[in-house]
Order: C-alpha cells, then sequence, then structure tokens
C-alpha cells in the first residue's frame, strides 16, 4: 500500500503542477489578448465612452449658450426696432422740426 500511495501523491502533485502552469497560460494569454485588442482599437481612433460623454456635454452646453445668445440678440433687436420706431413717430408728431428757417 505505501507504493500506491506514493503513486497517487506523486500523480496529485504532478496535476497541482499542471494546474499552476495553465493558470499562468491563461494569464498571459490574456495579456496578450487584451494588448492585441488595445492596439487594433488604438488604430481606428475609435473613442473611449468617457471621451464620448465629455464631448457630448461641451456640445449640449455650447447649445444652450446659442440658445441663449440668440434669445438676447432678437430681444436687442426688438428694442432697437421699437426705439427707432418711436423717434420716427415723435418726429412725424413735431411738425415743422427739423425743417432750416428761410434766409433772407
Amino acid at each position: 500500500m505505501q507504493t500506491r500511495s506514493k503513486i497517487l501523491d506523486d500523480l496529485s502533485q504532478l496535476m497541482t503542477n499542471a494546474m499552476g502552469v495553465a493558470q499562468g497560460a491563461k494569464e498571459e494569454a490574456e495579456t496578450a489578448m487584451k494588448g492585441w485588442i488595445d492596439r487594433w482599437l488604438a488604430e481606428r481612433n475609435l473613442v473611449t465612452r468617457e471621451e464620448f460623454d465629455a464631448v457630448r456635454a461641451m456640445a449640449q452646453k455650447a447649445r444652450e449658450e446659442n440658445a441663449a445668445l440668440r434669445a438676447r440678440i432678437e430681444a436687442l433687436e426688438r428694442a432697437a426696432a421699437g426705439a427707432a420706431d418711436g423717434a420716427a413717430a415723435a418726429k412725424r408728431a413735431r411738425p415743422g422740426a427739423g425743417r432750416r428757417p428761410k434766409a433772407g
């Protein structure tokens, strides 16, 4: 029985070592695959999700600022048009305003 137990111990040790080697090979293969995928993606000029979200947020902010500026310009144009209309109405309300007296 002693020899049989020794054989089983040796076989068990061999299997344990084989599992360790397999685990190391698995980790090395994963690292190599990740490196290959990273290089492939870098060559395609793809962006990360974080970069995409940052640019999208910047574009949204720019659209909001653009809309606010457009509203401000329209308000200023209405005010300017109202002032011009008021000046024209005041000029019409004063007969003889703006005429030169005759010399002589």
